[in-house]
């Protein structure tokens, strides 16, 4: 009879061992698909803070190019006026009156010019210069010996850059 207790408390240990054996296999199953779960969230949050902090960079190079090229298209429109003044100066004039007025002139046109400078307006150097395809337009190729071979030998329209960006590039004639 004690071996029946013996054999039946024996039974009831290894049913409870099995049970326990599953138990611990499910919740460790459990835990795994858990720790999965949160490394999948993990990853998921890592890159929407990526995007965010990429979100959050362009806009700002957008704002610093809206604010570094705001006067741009105003610029464009008075470029031809800065012409028009230049070929207005170069008329020579003769009397006093005619002189002083054209004083007045280059006074306005200086404060013109100082005005595009303030905002980064800058000529863009040509006579003299290597052709910069960037930077200059070609119109015209001659042959002079006097220059080497790709250098600007004449401006014919002045070329003006705002900061680092071509508003309008110089015409000029190349030396072959």
């Amino acid at each position: 009879m004690e071996e029946n207790k013996q054999e039946i408390i024996d039974e009831k240990d290894e049913a409870q061992n099995e049970e326990s054996e599953q138990t611990v296999v499910e919740e460790t199953d459990e835990l795994e698909q858990l720790r999965q779960e949160k490394e999948e969230i993990n990853n998921r949050l890592l890159r929407l803070q990526a995007d965010y902090d990429n979100f959050r960079r362009r806009t700002q190079k957008e704002k610093e190019a809206d604010r570094k090229y705001r006067s741009q298209s105003l610029v464009e429109e008075l470029i031809p006026a800065l012409d028009n003044f230049e070929r207005a100066l170069q008329v020579e004039v003769d009397g006093d009156a005619a002189k002083n007025f054209a004083d007045g002139m280059k006074m306005v046109y200086d404060q013109f010019k100082a005005a595009l400078e303030k905002e980064g307006v800058e000529e863009i150097p040509a006579k003299g210069e290597e052709f910069d395809p960037h930077m200059h337009q070609a119109i015209m190729q001659v042959e002079d010996e006097n220059y080497e071979s790709n250098i600007v030998i004449e401006e014919l329209q002045k070329g003006y850059r705002l900061k680092d960006r071509v508003i309008r590039p110089s015409m000029v004639k190349v030396n072959q």
